[in-house]
């Protein structure tokens, strides 16, 4: 045990008089944090987390509360019980319809918006949205069956919403009830 802490000294003592007189190098100048190369960063993730940021300060907060079966079911102040159990039972005829199948939310939002003005226009009464169950969105969820139905519920024209029955889609589509213009 002795001879290890004498090697051990020995060796602090030789290397201390190796370095003796030695300089350290002057380092290069730092480069500025505006200078610096940007890290890698992930382009779709760094897009789906501004998606994400742009809908909640876009008042679609709800966005997220249905999954793959779930019935979507609206009907706006002051419109009768009775008529959203007709719209469920597909008593209105469906003069009208669009499918969203495989379009961004972007592109979804502006040709739903669209289609409900042209609807408006022409008078339509009862129109079918088809946005799919979302059972291939994995983990996000249904994102058009989400978008579809925090847009609805913010469009004023919209009375009243229903998922369509199983032979009409089902629950990857909905039913719009729209105000006469």
């Amino acid at each position: 045990m002795g001879d290890d802490d004498d090697q051990e000294e020995d060796d602090g003592e030789l290397f201390r008089h190796a370095m003796r007189g030695v300089q350290p190098l002057k380092r290069p100048p730092r480069v500025p944090p505006e200078k610096r190369t940007p890290r890698a960063r992930a382009r779709f993730a760094r897009a789906e987390r501004a998606a994400v940021l742009q809908e909640s300060l876009t008042g679609g907060a709800d966005l997220y509360e249905v999954q793959p079966g779930d019935e979507l079911l609206f009907r706006r102040a002051g419109v009768p019980e009775m008529v959203l159990r007709r719209l469920r039972r597909g008593t209105y005829r469906v003069e009208s319809e669009i499918d969203l199948h495989g379009l961004t939310v972007s592109e979804a939002t502006a040709q739903l918006n669209h289609f409900l003005r042209e609807a408006r226009t022409h008078r339509l009464r009862c129109v079918r949205v088809i946005h799919g169950k979302g059972l291939r969105s994995g983990t996000r969820g249904p994102v058009l069956k989400n978008t579809v139905n925090a847009l609805l519920r913010r469009s004023d024209p919209v009375l009243a919403f229903a998922s369509a029955r199983p032979v009409g889609g089902g629950t990857g589509a909905t039913l719009v009830l729209l105000a006469r213009a």
